[in-house]
């Protein structure tokens, strides 16, 4: 509890307050709850690990079957909280990464990042980049002393990256430097997911109202948590779209999937951040899923609603598209057991599993696909 005599040197309601002492009291946010197996609601089962003396995560792991023949599609998650508050091991983002994996099928890892005002950015970046290297380097070398979650159950020919507010602000700007830098084993980021993501810049775009856009609690927030940053809100990796940033073309994933809200402040940001990247040259696939009627965070905080629930199933959709076909090759007979199918609007995404009598093992990579349609 901080006490009321100590001197306030900033503030930042509704998130936190800063005394002159350098403590920090964090105004808002979920408790600490531990990790849990055999989660009752989802039977997905979490545990707790150290990447580095400073940078964390919270694994999960969905619930395993006798049937299950192929190995989980990998998500490096990064959370919400405008840099400063939350956590990965934070009520709502611990129920909301259990309900994800569950319905997802993905093992996933929820980054314990530092904060600022403690630690300013661009740390949260570089911690966030450790911990997919780490993810990375899993994939080569011997599996001794390493993690037996990602190593057993992990795939990593299939690792996705994603996260919500300032989480899919990191998400983005770790997928630009995946595009730069190589990731240790060759590992290549198949998709991207921003919900909501974190963007902003000095110059209103779409309905954004010019009045006190400067003053915009968005603006307020980045230059306390990167008071630093060069250009200041024009910085590329606040506004993707300022003069003399990267172009949107060296985003280093195949996939890309951006959520927007309709009452989110930012909405507009992530529809033009959309546009932007189809129209830079980059070669994959980008998607845009609006959600009407949905605030800022509706999913984390309130997802027993139908809007949320949707938004769940479309992202687990998008992180179980293009799934890996093993096949067992016998003389004999086969089996043919269909693993997956995801329906989302026109688009169905299918893969099967070949068992076969004398099971000689053969992997066809990326057998998944995706069958377009017409409806009547």
């Amino acid at each position: 509890m901080v006490s009321n005599s100590k001197e306030v040197a900033a503030e930042f309601p509704p998130l936190l307050r800063v005394y002159t002492d350098g403590t920090v009291e964090r105004l808002v946010g979920s408790p600490y709850v531990p990790p849990t197996t055999d989660d009752p609601a989802t039977g997905v089962s979490s545990k707790d690990i150290s990447i580095s003396k400073d940078v964390s995560a919270r694994l999960y792991l969905p619930k395993l079957t006798d049937s299950h023949l192929l190995k989980f599609p990998i998500l490096v998650y990064f959370h919400g909280g405008g840099f400063c508050v939350e956590s990965a091991f934070s009520f709502l983002h611990h129920r909301y990464i259990n309900l994800l994996a569950s319905e997802a099928k993905v093992l996933a890892v929820s980054v314990e990042y530092r904060l600022a005002p403690e630690h300013l950015l661009p740390t949260a970046y570089e911690d966030s980049w450790a911990a997919l290297q780490w993810v990375s380097s899993l994939s080569v070398g011997d599996n001794i002393n390493k993690e037996p979650w990602l190593i057993n159950h992990g795939d990593f020919d299939r690792v996705f990256i994603g996260g919500d507010t300032a989480g899919a602000n990191i998400a983005h700007n770790i997928t630009m430097r995946a595009g730069i830098e190589h990731l240790p084993g060759k590992v290549k980021i198949l998709g991207t997911y921003l919900s909501q993501p974190f963007f902003w810049g000095s110059k209103p775009i779409g309905s954004e109202s010019s009045m006190g856009h400067q003053q915009n609690m968005i603006n307020r927030v980045w230059m306390f948590v990167y008071p630093s940053a060069q250009g200041g809100i024009d910085n590329p990796m606040i506004n993707p779209f300022a003069p003399g940033a990267p172009s949107l073309s060296g985003l280093g994933c195949s996939w890309l999937l951006v959520c927007v809200a309709e009452k989110d402040v930012a909405k507009d940001r992530g529809i033009h951040y959309c546009d932007a990247v189809r129209e830079s040259g980059w070669e994959g696939e980008a998607e845009l899923y609006e959600v009407e009627g949905g605030e800022h965070g509706f999913h984390i905080c309130n997802p027993e609603t139908e809007i949320a629930e949707n938004m769940m199933k479309r992202l687990a959709c998008f992180l179980s598209c293009s799934l890996r076909v093993e096949a067992f090759q016998c003389p004999n007979s086969f089996f043919i057991q269909v693993g997956h199918s995801c329906v989302a609007d026109t688009v169905v995404t299918v893969w099967v599993v070949v068992v076969t009598e004398d099971c000689r093992r053969i992997k066809l990579q990326y057998c998944g696909f995706k069958l377009a349609f017409a409806t009547r």
